[in-house]
């Protein structure tokens, strides 16, 4: 399989990461005009399995190291399966929160909030299971980050629209959001090998670990995206009838190019745990937060008629930013 042996490297793997995990809701934005939120998940399931299997099929099974994906899911043990697969449930239940947040608060808002909480708790959790990078500079990075979300819910509350139960209601979901998906990444990381070349019996490559989380992600949308078409936080109710009915071909594609954009900047963020590290790599790809509020501001226009903001959302992005630097450079130090 395909590993790779530098840092330099590693970092490049997660600025993919920042770039899918900040725009792939640019296709919920698009779908969310004709198709409830809950359908579209749908289709955005099927796409994150599709493409790591693709990915397993090739990048995880040509090459002189590692292990291929057939041999390697055929010799795991039931303890990193099961991980890996709990890893997805966990991840979809909080990404279906969030979906709901952007449907309700918006790109601006319900990524820098709910993604930048993830970005913290994720980086604490996996920082204190695999301790690896300066932590001084990685946690005054998390704490730049953590300020960046403050200023963004205070912006939020600037728009005109956004007043009374409104916009609780999207900073709570948003939160919630963030808490939760700040732990699948743990499960995850706990059902993978520590060495990618010479990988260790009974664990998963990253390649496999990418195909049982997005296993784990669609098996459980079963429950989780079925309460949540019947009980919405947002929008009217749907059922299983409208997904086959009112679905035409562009929508299912759309929600599909979503999962699959998501999928790749997973597989190789985890290709790149093993140089920099579970909360490094973890930390840089939830940059996706930069991202996304840049697509939220500056193409959907999400803070237009806001008064006084400007100073507000300059803040945030270069809190942002130098936030991230500092979790790049606390490997280097």
């Amino acid at each position: 399989m395909i590993v790779i042996h530098s840092y330099a490297w590693a970092v490049v793997l997660t600025v993919i990461t920042m770039l899918c995990w900040g725009s792939w809701a640019n296709t919920q934005k698009l779908a969310s005009q004709k198709w409830a939120f809950q359908l579209f998940y749908w289709d955005y399931s099927i796409g994150v399995l599709l493409l790591s299997l693709l990915l397993a099929f090739t990048m995880g099974s040509i090459g002189a190291e590692g292990r291929g994906f057939i041999a390697d899911i055929s010799q795991a043990n039931i303890s990193a399966l099961g991980s890996a697969l709990l890893g997805g449930a966990v991840f979809n239940i909080a990404n279906i929160l969030l979906v709901a947040a952007i449907a309700i608060a918006g790109m601006a808002v319900a990524f820098p909030i709910g993604i930048g909480l993830a970005l913290v708790v994720g980086v604490v959790v996996n920082y204190i299971a695999t301790p690896l990078g300066n932590p001084l500079i990685l946690f005054i990075g998390v704490a730049l980050v953590a300020t960046a979300i403050v200023i963004d819910a205070l912006a939020y509350r600037k728009l005109p629209s956004s007043t009374g139960k409104s916009t609780t209601k999207g900073i709570l979901i948003s939160l919630l959001a963030g808490l939760l998906m700040g732990f699948f990444y743990r499960f995850v990381a706990a059902s993978m090998v520590s060495d990618f070349a010479n990988p260790e019996i009974g664990k998963l490559t990253p390649y496999t670990a990418s195909v049982v989380f997005a296993l784990g992600l669609l098996v459980s949308n079963f429950l989780w995206n079925t309460i949540f078409m019947y009980k919405p936080l947002a929008g009217e109710k749907v059922t299983y009838t409208d997904y086959f009915k009112k679905g035409t071909p562009k929508l299912h594609l759309i929600g599909i190019l979503g999962g699959v954009i998501w999928s790749l900047g997973m597989t190789f963020n985890i290709i790149a745990s093993e140089q920099a590290g579970f909360a490094i790599s973890y930390g840089l790809g939830q940059g996706a937060t930069l991202v996304a509020a840049f697509w939220g501001v500056f193409i959907w226009k999400e803070f237009k008629g806001a008064k006084g903001v400007n100073g507000l959302l300059t803040a945030m992005f270069t809190l942002f930013f130098v936030g991230l630097a500092l979790i790049i450079l606390s490997r280097l130090y």
